[in-house]
């Protein structure tokens, strides 16, 4: 009884934060096309969601992004999709890990970041374990965890917001968008914002000092969709700069904007 109550109050909490907000306006949308004209397999998607849910992890990372997918293809060997389609596999707070159409984020804001010197087979191996991860489900750790997010701006100190938002249960079959992106690029070895150790070396008596720079791997859980848009390892790709954009062939209007 006790579980079927708390399941249908996550439900209703999931509900409502996945509704959208009125105020959502999208200012630099790319169409599908010009996204599938410069996407490689492996890529990381980031978009500016307008649901309830979108704002506070916006507002708790600071940043326009509140979602992470990763780009595959054109859906081979997904059988959920038909193929030739360009897709993406993404962790949805009510679907859990799912493959969809890139065309569903048609609307939206996104940007595309690219995991720059990664080979053809470890761009394959990021994305097959993505595919391997469809079926498995939103981290939903408990009820406090999405109630939570009822505010969409929290009064929560600076320190403290990534911690926030490192919900996990520690169930590997549960996992949250970003997070589980990590996973991936970390089983290959690629960074995303590894903590950078220095060291200093001293190689003999008359030598100066050499500093290394030793990098440790974050836990998965404290990943957000900006860490792969700051991160040093990522290229930002923008289909109108990639196709080639020449501003002297603009045809502006001689009506000033309202």
């Amino acid at each position: 009884m006790v579980n079927w109550f708390k399941q249908k109050i996550t439900d209703l909490l999931v509900r409502y934060l996945t509704g959208k907000v009125r105020n959502y306006e999208p200012f630099a949308v790319s169409t599908p096309e010009s996204l599938v004209s410069v996407l490689q397999v492996g890529d990381v998607i980031l978009v500016e969601g307008n649901q309830r849910f979108s704002t506070a992890v916006k507002y708790l990372t600071q940043s326009t992004w509140s979602h992470a997918a990763i780009y595959v293809g054109q859906a081979i060997g997904l059988d959920c999709l038909t193929p030739g389609t360009p897709s993406i596999i993404e962790a949805d707070l009510q679907n859990g890990v799912v493959a969809v159409p890139l065309s569903k984020y048609a609307e939206f804001n996104t940007r595309i970041c690219r995991p720059l010197g990664l080979d053809a087979d470890d761009r394959q191996k990021v994305v097959q374990f993505m595919v391997d991860s469809i079926g498995m489900n939103y981290d939903l750790k408990n009820v406090i965890d999405l109630a939570r997010y009822l505010i969409p701006t929290p009064p929560v100190p600076n320190r403290w917001r990534r911690s926030m938002l490192a919900l996990g249960s520690g169930d590997p079959t549960r996992v949250i968008c970003s997070t589980r992106i990590a996973q991936a690029f970390q089983s290959v070895g690629y960074p995303i914002l590894p903590r950078v150790e220095l060291l200093k070396d001293k190689e003999c008596e008359t030598c100066r000092e050499t500093v290394r720079e030793i990098l440790h791997i974050r836990h998965h859980s404290l990943f957000t969709p900006r860490d792969f848009d700051v991160s040093p390892f990522f290229a930002i790709i923008k289909p109108t700069i990639e196709r080639g954009f020449d501003h002297t062939q603009l045809n502006w209007s001689d009506r000033e904007a309202d």
